[in-house]
Order: C-alpha cells, then structure tokens, then sequence
C-alpha cells in the first residue's frame, strides 16, 4: 500500500466506522525534519475571464505552491517581497506556540516586509496532523496569495484509515477581473462596500460556466471504486461557499485540521478560512461529474452569484462516438445562495469523533457582539461618503472597531515596551446592551475607532459568545482565532439568554476549530485555555468585514518559565 510515504494520502487522525482498518505502524520514528523553502511575492501575468493582467504570485505560481510536512517538522521559508506592495504571510491554523514573530498579521505581531526586502519565517509544527493553508495578511494580497499547508502525522503513529489511494487539495478562491488592490483602494475612498468578485475559482480557475475557461477546467481523473481524500480550503475573500460533487456522497472526517466524527452528506458549507476534509467514493456509473460551489450569501447585500466548476473524470467514462468527446458532466444539486437552514444543519452535524477536552470552570466570561456599522459624515455628499445615506462602511466587535497601528506592530511595541500603540481595556460585554437582533437604534450604529486589546493570563480559561446584531443586516460572520484552537459548545439563533442557553452546550465532544460563524441573527459560544503568551489576532475572515474594524487582539501574558513564555525575536524581524 505505501504506507509509509507521502505519495499515497492517509486518513490519519479520524475514529472511522467499522470499514476502516486500523493499522498501526511498526516503524520506528523517523527523527523530525527541516524543510526549507523560498517564498518570492512577485507579480505575473496570469490570464482569467480572457484577459492577462499582473497579478501577485508566490514563486510565479497562482495558487501558490503546496507545503507538505509531518507532525513535529520544523518550517523555514525566506519570504522575498519583489512585489510594489507590502506583504506578510500567514500559516493560518498553525499554533505558533510561544512564537507570534512567525504567525504574519500586518501590524499585529510584525511590521510589513518591504518591497526589496525579506524575512524569514521559522516555526515547529507542534502536535498538529490535517489540512490548514497560509496566505498573505496584508491588505488584500492573499486574493491570489494563498496555498494548502498539509500535515502529516509522525512516522510511526497509529492512526486510523479507509482506503483512500489519493488525495486532493482543493483551494476554492475569488477572482476579480481587476487588480484586487484597486478594489480595495476604491472601497477605501468611497466608504462603501468594495465591488464583488467576478468568478469564484477551484485550484485557481473559474471552469466551464465562465468566459475563456473552459479548455482550463481543472480535471480529476478517478478509478472506480477507488476513495479519495479531498481536503477542501476556502480560500476566497468574501463568501462563504456551498461545495458539492454531482451525484457524489461525501463522508466528513475532520475540520480546521481537527477530526470529527464522520458523517455523510451531499453537500458541504465552508466559509472563508476554513478547511473541510471529506472522503468520496467513485461509485457511480463512469462518466464526467461536476464538482462545484457557489454563494452561501447569509446578508442582505450583493455577491457574486456565479458558479465554479472542476471535473471529476471517470478514466473508463466512454467518449461520445460522433466526436471522440466525452459528455457533458453532470451537475450537483446546491443549496439556494440564501438557504441558511441547510447550512446551518451540515455546521450542526459536526461533532468530534470522541469525548475532548473543554474547559468546565470559566475564568474569562467574554459577550461579543460582531457586526456592521456606519460611520456618519460632515458632509454626506462627500465622493467619500458614498455608504448607505452618505455614511460610510465600518464593522467592530463591542462597538470598537479596530485600527491597526501605524508607528509598530502591536508585538513588537509590547515586547519593546513602547507606550502609546494600544491599551487594554478592551470592553469584555457591549458598552449599551440593547435588542442586538431586533430594530437598533441608528443612535447605536457608529462605533468607536481605536486600537483596543483584552488582555488574559497564562493559562485562563476563556468562553466567548459572539453574537451577532442587525445593524445594518444580519450575516454569518466567520471569527478567526490567531495561535489558539478553540471547541465550538454551542449556538442558536435571536439574543443570546446566559440564563438558559447554556444548558444546551455540548461539553462532551464539541468540535475544535480555529474559524467559526455565527448563525445569520444569532450566536455562537466557543471555549478556549489561553496557552499560548504573546498578542493574537481574532478577526472576521470575510476581508471586507477586517477592512472595516471587524477586529480585536488578545495580549496573554507569559505564564511561569520559558516554556510558558514568549521566545526572542529574529534578528530580521522587519521594522516599521
């Protein structure tokens, strides 16, 4: 079988039915590995939608190249900014534990790399197996700056497989027939909302259903009967998205690089920073099978209502005798664009596949409400002023929205000591409760700009509810959590009642995930241990949403020696 290479795709980490074999290897461990990489951010033409245009790249490559580890290996990638923006990269789902000099955000835990200069980053995969990804996080670069980060348990682990002979990445993305840059640009002249993509992609093409793309449909030759590993990543800007594969089942066995406890579905919702791993069985009669995905759209707001395409190919499919070609591919049934009861159920069936750890005894009782706002202007016909009734945009967590600082990054101005970057009196509860999904006030939909942090110690135990508010619209928003994972215990929609909903928590095996939304006009508790010293970013992963202030930053202390503390910085570690 070649279990023991990583040409033939395991499924390792997962309790599976009784069709799964386990088989523990009886190798003896393989000492870790260090792999070296060069990351060059540069601009290339790439053609899309007919047309060529510069766009940003690593290594020439759109996506960007695949990494491939083991559980404990260490990463070290020169990253190369030969770009005319800033840029930073980000191992989204890593835990960078005692290490926030190597997670990317802009301005978070570094300064941008220049163009013309570079930085290396360094960090150990530290008990972690599965499909997480990393992108750029600076502006809007990671549009076209993203790859797969697949981990691979340690050699010589049990684990627990099917038989899936091969594994797929597939990267679901957003295109837009202009430079991303200029989009974002635009929307931050105006105040109102950036344009929507013009075509959603897999493995970065658009597919049969779009102009000029069709001989570039991304094909996947399969075998019947043969199981496969798709390890699906959305990696777009904006939307969640519904996947499927036509007339294709699929078995769930883990999320965020975490397992959970398989289930069968026909379809699958994934939002903007999330991983979704599925097993598909060749099963069906041998022909051409669309895989495809289009807007899950959970706000009242424009989106891009086309539809990406690939090809599961059958390699005995016949081809049609007058042509030599084979048939047209049959097309998956998908959720409606708004069909937020089936995508709240897929979300609801997810369950880890045994009993896991989850903080009883909360030390941090955090309420967040997440939305939108609008900031009201002087003069509201103003060019820049064009939001809803000459306002413009903003979003925030608590009423605060988040501004990034300009003189440092908030780690290095923590680590340095310099006063005056941020304060930590980030609100823990709103500032005003109100009916958050109810008619608000439009006296309570401006928010306050500042660069706000919450500060925890080593070691508490954190619950946040996230609720979401009306203003403006409802809408699910997908909340990262930098250098933490966290269990998802519960959610429901309308307010949140802290006297009765916690009743109904799953504290026995919650899934784990580093991104969650919130049911469109509702809420969603998660809990976490603050293992891990230094500052993290927790933002809204819908790009235009952070754009906006939809953000907010934990400072954990160091906890008792160096293990609980944060490590040194690199020597070129960029300065602002």
């Amino acid at each position: 079988m070649g279990t023991h290479n990583l040409t033939v795709k395991q499924l390792y980490c997962c309790l599976l039915p009784s069709i799964f074999v386990i088989i523990s290897f009886q190798a003896s461990f393989s000492e870790a590995e260090t792999h070296y990489h060069e990351f060059v951010i540069q601009a290339k033409p790439v053609r899309r939608l007919c047309r060529t245009r510069n766009t940003i790249t690593v290594n020439g490559l759109f996506p960007g190249p695949t990494l491939e580890v083991r559980d404990g290996d260490t990463l070290v990638i020169k990253a190369i900014n030969n770009a005319r923006y800033n840029a930073t990269l980000h191992w989204h789902g890593i835990r960078q534990l005692r290490n926030p000099w190597a997670d990317g955000p802009d301005r978070v835990t570094q300064c941008p790399i220049q163009p013309g200069r570079s930085y290396t980053y360094q960090f150990t995969i530290e008990n972690q197996e599965g499909t997480l990804w990393w992108h750029a996080h600076s502006r809007w670069l990671r549009a076209t700056v993203y790859g797969a980060l697949i981990i691979h348990p340690k050699l010589g682990s049990p684990f627990s497989f099917p038989v899936p002979m091969r594994e797929i990445p597939i990267l679901l993305g957003e295109w837009w027939d202009r430079n991303p840059m200029d989009v974002l640009r635009l929307a931050d002249f105006t105040g109102a909302a950036p344009n929507v993509s013009d075509a959603y992609t897999i493995n970065g093409q658009p597919g049969d259903l779009y102009r000029c793309s069709k001989q570039e449909t991304v094909r996947f030759p399969v075998d019947p009967g043969e199981t496969i590993r798709l390890r699906v990543i959305n990696s777009g800007m904006n939307q969640e998205l519904f996947f499927a594969v036509a007339n294709h089942r699929l078995t769930v066995v883990a999320v965020d690089a975490d397992c959970t406890m398989p289930f069968v579905t026909s379809f699958i919702m994934i939002a903007p920073g999330q991983t979704t791993d599925v097993l598909l069985t060749a099963d069906q009669t041998p022909g051409l099978y669309y895989m495809a995905a289009h807007a899950y759209n959970s706000a009242n707001a424009p989106f891009d209502n086309t539809t990406t395409t690939a090809i599961l190919e059958y390699k005995s499919a016949p081809c049609n005798a007058n042509n030599g070609k084979s048939s047209t591919p049959i097309f998956p049934q998908l959720p409606g664009f708004n069909d937020t009861n089936s995508a709240i159920a897929f979300t609801s069936s997810l369950r880890s596949p045994s009993k896991v750890n989850v903080p009883l005894q909360i030390d941090e009782n955090l309420f967040f409400t997440v939305g939108l706002g609008l900031i009201n202007c002087t003069n509201p016909n103003s060019p820049r002023c064009q939001g809803p009734n000459g306002t413009r945009f903003a979003a925030s967590i608590n009423n605060v929205s988040f501004v990034l600082p300009t003189r440092n990054s908030l780690m290095q101005a923590y680590y340095q000591g310099q006063p005056g970057v941020f304060t930590t009196d980030f609100p823990p509860v709103p500032p005003v409760k109100f009916d958050y999904t109810g008619n608000v006030s439009r006296g309570l939909w401006q928010p306050v700009k500042a660069t706000k942090l919450y500060k925890l110690k080593f070691g508490a135990k954190v619950q946040i509810v996230f609720q979401d508010t009306s203003i403006v619209t409802v809408e699910d928003h997908p909340m990262h959590l930098h250098g933490h994972h966290f269990a998802v215990v519960g959610s429901g929609f309308g307010n949140f009642n802290p006297q009765t909903d916690p009743a109904k928590f799953n504290l026995i095996n919650p899934p784990y995930r580093n991104t969650i939304g919130n049911p469109p006009g509702g809420w969603v508790a998660i809990r976490f241990v603050a293992d891990n010293p230094g500052i993290w970013l927790l933002h809204c992963h819908l790009d235009s949403h952070l754009n906006w202030g939809l953000a907010m930053a934990f400072l954990v202390e160091n906890g008792v020696g160096k293990l609980q503390s944060v490590q040194p910085p690199p020597l070129d570690l960029p300065q602002c």
